[in-house]
């Protein structure tokens, strides 16, 4: 059998994960392999039902719930889905995640300004999903990473989402101070934590192509996977 593999793909919001993932999925399966995917938040399901209502600006703005409150709701849709993620692996697939932990360090840990707080939080985080929770560790970490004023352009081409009721950004997206720290925060999570690697999609100031990012995400994967033995053609 197939050993299984953890993928995630993160960054700030209006990154380009989703388009990468599928990309992603595509390639790995052109080279026969088994793949399943997670997309977080589980717009719609229960688990979900907490982060939905915080980022309609239920709860009020985002800097007004504190990181370990937000945390809290997105570690429980996390928790919900982490059987099937586990199922899945014990099958010798290959499961890819659009957003997992990191979102929580990058977006939460981003409202921190004091450094030794902010790691002190990256630890607090990493017991509750981790150690509380006990959800499976990715294999392969991966942050893209694009400006975000690119990434509030990016999320204006969106299609509508349900989630946030006709609005054309959620409370993240719309804030561009807030986008701002988590881009900061998502650099210094793949400096700090050596199982993270940061994916270059922007030079010059301009956005690189999807074919290209696609290139440097198929490079980094296959390179993995071949380390783990997990075999592509």
């Amino acid at each position: 059998m197939t050993k299984g593999c953890f993928i995630m793909i993160d960054g700030i919001d209006g990154s380009g994960k989703k388009t990468q993932l599928d990309l992603l999925v595509a390639r790995l399966k052109n080279s026969g392999l088994t793949v399943e995917t997670t997309d977080f938040p589980q717009y719609g399901t229960k688990s979900a039902g907490l982060v939905e209502e915080y980022l309609n600006g239920a709860y009020g703005t985002a800097e007004e719930v504190s990181p370990e409150q937000a945390s809290i709701f997105y570690a429980v849709d996390r928790y919900a889905a982490s059987f099937k993620i586990r199922k899945w692996l014990q099958e010798g697939k290959i499961v890819i995640t659009n957003r997992y932990v990191a979102s929580n360090m990058g977006h939460q840990g981003g409202k921190i300004a004091d450094p030794v707080k902010r790691e002190d939080f990256f630890r607090w985080n990493d017991q509750l999903e981790f150690g509380i929770f006990n959800i499976p560790k990715p294999d392969i970490n991966i942050i893209l990473h694009v400006t975000p004023e690119i990434a509030q352009e990016l999320v204006d081409k969106k299609t509508a989402r349900s989630y946030i009721q006709g609005a054309k950004r959620d409370i993240h997206e719309d804030n561009l101070s807030h986008l701002r720290n988590a881009e900061q925060t998502y650099l210094l999570i793949t400096r700090l934590f050596p199982e993270y690697t940061l994916i270059e999609c922007v030079e010059g100031g301009n956005l690189l192509s999807v074919e290209e990012i696609q290139k440097k995400v198929w490079q980094f994967v296959e390179r993995r996977l071949n380390n783990l033995e997990i075999v592509t053609t």
